[in-house]
């Protein structure tokens, strides 16, 4: 089933789920629920049942049956039979596995994208970095989040992989939960923004080299802090030799 959205509630949406003006009625509850568990409004360990949220969106169980289980896959919730869904909290190891995955995907992806650097991609990127800019200057870390996510998104799409994309789009996500990101916390969004900006030169002057490694220090500085803010409130430890060799550049 399709519904058309009002143009205020297809500006909320990720801007990947808007074609024209006509989204699936599953998509809309997945964003909904992605952006509450990622904004704390639906509290990590908080219970919900199928019917209850149908009944708060207003539609039937079956798109929010089929949203939560794109959330479950992206390890944003748990299903418990006959017990509903519970929203799960975030802790030291799946920030560590999912760092290394990333950096398994990400990094070879940002040297492709450097040795193809076609114009659109570049024209994009560039794009995104007046946005990074401008979101900075604002302190408007909502703005950041979203056009830092555009531009590994377009890093990643350089590859003609649709299944490449997905799956890093599902490790952010399930990092994202209760909200966890180090922009303002552990760093400033320029700062942030100063990681990007020599990524995208790398890919722009075509060295493979460059855009790896830059990649690659990008990702380990933000798994590394990430598991350091997330210990200091839980208590875990945090790996001393990371990443291991098996990321290794």
């Amino acid at each position: 089933m399709n519904i058309d959205l009002a143009p205020g509630v297809a500006a909320g949406l990720a801007p990947e789920l808007v074609t024209g003006r006509r989204v699936s009625s599953t998509d809309l509850i997945h964003e909904k629920l992605r952006t509450g568990i990622v904004s704390g409004e639906l509290a990590a360990g908080s219970r919900h049942s199928i019917y209850q949220l149908a009944e708060r969106f207003g539609v039937s169980r079956t798109p929010v049956r089929d949203a939560v289980l794109r959330l479950a896959d992206a390890g944003m919730l748990t299903i418990e039979r006959n017990r509903g869904v519970v929203i799960r909290g975030l802790g030291v190891e799946e920030i560590r596995s999912v760092f290394e995955l990333r950096l398994l995907l990400e990094v070879p992806a940002a040297a492709a994208a450097a040795r193809a650097h076609p114009p659109a991609l570049l024209a994009a990127l560039g794009g995104c970095l007046a946005g990074l800019d401008e979101a900075a200057a604002a302190s408007d870390s909502l703005a950041f989040s979203a056009h830092d996510r555009r531009l590994h998104r377009l890093i990643l799409e350089a590859s003609g992989n649709a299944r490449l994309v997905d799956m890093v789009e599902s490790l952010r996500d399930s990092t994202q939960v209760r909200g966890v990101s180090t922009m303002q916390r552990s760093r400033s969004l320029r700062q942030v923004e100063g990681e990007h900006v020599p990524i995208v030169e790398a890919i722009r002057e075509g060295d493979a080299d460059a855009a790896a490694r830059l990649m690659r220090e990008h990702l380990v500085e933000t798994g590394r802090l990430l598991m350091r803010q997330v210990a200091a409130s839980s208590g875990e430890a945090v790996p001393q030799e990371w990443p291991p060799a098996l990321v290794a550049p």
